[in-house]
């Protein structure tokens, strides 16, 4: 609680990290799926927050935006019954 509060006004230092990770790209995962376009990057253990990192330089980049792919939207033909949901 204390925590989440100095965050919110001071915000996040980043200084506890996650060793640099690549993500492999002959995985079929979802989530690799989703964090294959980030190359290597590391998370903040505090806020969760995505950073690139360079291991040239060996130094944490700038914060990653992961983007979301949307499902498809699929249109239901006329005519044909959806199913019902289990729980209401």
């Amino acid at each position: 609680m204390l925590q989440s509060l100095v965050n919110t006004l001071f915000g996040c230092a980043h200084a506890r990290t996650t060793f640099p990770m690549t993500p492999a790209r002959r995985s079929n995962s979802v989530a690799v799926q989703n964090a294959a376009h980030l190359g290597t990057y590391v998370v903040c253990l505090d806020c969760g927050r995505e950073f690139a990192y360079d291991w040239q330089t060996m130094r944490v980049g700038p914060q990653v935006v992961a983007r979301v792919a949307a499902a498809p939207v699929v249109a239901v033909p006329p005519g044909v019954q959806q199913a019902q949901p289990m729980f209401r």
